[in-house]
């Protein structure tokens, strides 16, 4: 009788032991087994919490991100870039902009600059430019400090194909991954699951969790997920010294800047573009990105605040699809269908009609209406 209550207590303490292990080994299968759901950006509904949505950190990095169109003696080139300062100086890779006669940047806006190179270095195959338009826009922010591990959730942001504004989902799948492609060294690369292909090629690597730039988007495998970035806090000390030693009287433009057509046949797309940011803008509710895509005749007819006033009960805004799209008076008139929901209401379909025209070089929405027979 006295053996066994000597035995007692180890009994209890392995029981408490084993029980415990078993509790732990079920809560990490109910939490690392969940699915991961990334929801459409322009569904994003508010949320309560201080951490930022997805949605939102995909639509502020896309401010700062730019499509980059090079011409060479040779080719014409398409690449990505991300504002970094409040200079407008942006970073890209080497490749993308070498050898070009004329740089010019798009933003998500689908105004469009020339640029200048301010520094590049083909061996490490990074580059930075400057916009002199962009100076005090608010760049995106980086990460320089920080080891990045593998598994961390990312973003990868560029114009794949001339796509502007792509996303693309993945995680960091490798570290310290070292090769030299066309005389180009990558040393010490993150390898992604995220292919990049021909107009990312210089856009930002973000971290999901922070929304903060962690590298450059340099090279990728042809036919898979497998990309390359070069990690930020690497480089930048040649960018930032780069930047603070090159003023803007310094700068010297490529020769022979590109002359843009002054026909709006030739800019459907980015005429359609434009509307889809405008309703992806409001959306999220960033109203005053929204109202920044309108015209100047437009904005007059109507202040931010009372813009702002018609869209705060948003729930959701979607675009369905483009109906007709026609050029009248050297315009753009697209007549689309939109997916409405406002805050305890049902969703509804509209049929809007919007024009788009140039103003003072660029590409503005002039006016958008419901359309009659809805």
């Amino acid at each position: 009788m006295i053996q066994q209550r000597k035995h007692l207590p180890l009994i209890f303490t392995l029981f408490i032991i084993i029980s415990g292990t078993l509790f732990l080994y079920h809560t990490y299968q109910m939490v690392y087994n969940q699915p991961i759901v990334v929801e459409p950006i322009v569904s994003y509904q508010p949320s309560s919490g201080d951490a930022k949505s997805l949605q939102q950190i995909i639509h502020h990095a896309q401010k700062s991100v730019v499509k980059i169109s090079v011409d060479t003696s040779t080719s014409n080139r398409l690449g990505s870039g991300f504002l970094y300062n409040s200079r407008g100086d942006i970073i890209t890779n080497a490749h993308v902009i070498e050898g070009a006669n004329t740089i010019e940047v798009t933003l998500s806006s689908t105004e469009t600059y020339p640029a200048a190179i301010v520094g590049m270095s083909k061996e490490k195959d990074i580059a930075v430019i400057r916009v002199p338009q962009l100076m005090n826009q608010r760049p995106i922010e980086l990460n320089t400090t920080d080891d990045i591990e593998v598994g961390t959730p990312i973003l990868a942001l560029g114009s794949p194909l001339g796509y502007q504004n792509s996303v693309s989902v993945g995680i960091i799948s490798g570290t310290n991954r070292s090769f030299d492609i066309n005389g180009y060294a990558y040393d010490e690369v993150y390898q992604i699951s995220s292919n990049i292909t021909h107009g990312n090629s210089g856009g930002p690597l973000i971290d999901q969790t922070t929304g903060k730039v962690i590298g450059i988007n340099s090279a990728g495998i042809s036919d898979t997920d497998i990309g390359f970035s070069i990690p930020i806090k690497d480089v930048i000390d040649d960018i930032t010294d780069w930047s603070a030693n090159t003023s803007n009287d310094a700068l010297t433009f490529p020769s022979n800047i590109h002359q843009r057509s002054d026909q709006i046949e030739d800019y459907q797309e980015n005429s359609y573009y434009l509307i889809q940011y405008f309703i992806e803008s409001l959306a999220i509710h960033d109203y005053i990105n929204a109202y920044a895509l309108l015209g100047n005749d437009k904005q007059s007819a109507q202040d931010y605040i009372a813009f702002r006033d018609k869209y705060v009960s948003l729930k959701t805004l979607h675009l369905v699809e483009q109906v007709s799209a026609e050029v009248i008076d050297n315009q753009w008139v697209f007549n689309v269908l939109i997916e409405k929901a406002l805050l305890d209401e049902d969703t509804e379909i509209l049929d809007y009609t919007f024009t788009i025209a140039f103003e003072n070089d660029q590409i503005k929405i002039i006016e958008y209406t419901l359309s009659e027979s809805t």
